[in-house]
C-alpha cells in the first residue's frame, strides 16, 4: 500500500489545496519499506491530482481539502482520508494500524465519521462550505473517497464553461445536468474536470 501525506514543518498540513510537499510511505505486511518526499510546484489541481496518479498513490491523508480537489482525485481512484492533523510520525503510524480516525487525528472542531468532518448535526455543514466559497449548509453526507454526494450541494458550477481533459488538454462545451466529472475524455479516456 503507498499512502501520500501532505505535510508541512513535520506535520499534517493544515489545507492540501496549497500544501507544497507530500511525503509517501510505502507499507507492507504492516511494516514501512520506503519513503520519500516530493515538492509539489503544480498550482492546478488537475496537475496535483496527475502528480499523485503518477506516483502510484493508493491513498492520501491530509487535512483540509476543497470539494472539488477532493472529487477530482477520489475519481482517479485514490481514497482520500480528509480532516487529519498532528505529527507526520504519529500519523503514518496510527495510519498503519487504522487507528487514525479517532478523535486524537481529528482537525480542531472536527470530529471523525467514515471520513467525513462533522460540525454539529451536519457533515460539510457552515464551515465545509466556506472552504469552497458557499455560504449555509447542503452537500449531503460524504464517505471515504468524496462518495455520496447531495443533491448540487456546493458541486454545481452553473449552466456554461467546459469539460477539459487533464491528461491531454482536449476540451469540449460543458453539458448542462452531466457533471463534467462524470465524463471521459474521447481522445485519452481520462476523466475530465470543469474549466
Amino acid at each position: 500500500m503507498k499512502a501520500a501525506f501532505a505535510v508541512w514543518n513535520d506535520r499534517i498540513a493544515p489545507v492540501f489545496d496549497v500544501a507544497r510537499r507530500l511525503r509517501f510511505v510505502m507499507v507492507e505486511d504492516g511494516r514501512i519499506v520506503d519513503e520519500a518526499q516530493v515538492e509539489m510546484t503544480a498550482e492546478a489541481p488537475e496537475q496535483k491530482a496527475l502528480l499523485l496518479i503518477k506516483l502510484g498513490v493508493e491513498e492520501l491523508v491530509c487535512g483540509s481539502i476543497s470539494r472539488h480537489m477532493r472529487q477530482m482525485i477520489a475519481a482517479y481512484g485514490i481514497q482520500v482520508i480528509p480532516f487529519v492533523s498532528g505529527q507526520f510520525a504519529e500519523v503514518v503510524q496510527a495510519w498503519i494500524i487504522g487507528r487514525l480516525e479517532t478523535d486524537a487525528f481529528s482537525m480542531p472542531g472536527c470530529r471523525h465519521r467514515g471520513g467525513a468532518c462533522l460540525h454539529g448535526a451536519s457533515a460539510f455543514g457552515k464551515e465545509g462550505n466556506i472552504m469552497v466559497g458557499r455560504k449555509g449548509s447542503g452537500g449531503g453526507g460524504r464517505g471515504r473517497g468524496g462518495q455520496g454526494r447531495g443533491q448540487g450541494g456546493g458541486f454545481a458550477a452553473g449552466p456554461g464553461g467546459a469539460c477539459v481533459c487533464p491528461q491531454c488538454g482536449h476540451e469540449e462545451p460543458h453539458d448542462v445536468g452531466t457533471p463534467c466529472m462524470e465524463k471521459r475524455c474521447p481522445k485519452c479516456g481520462a476523466i475530465m474536470t470543469r474549466r
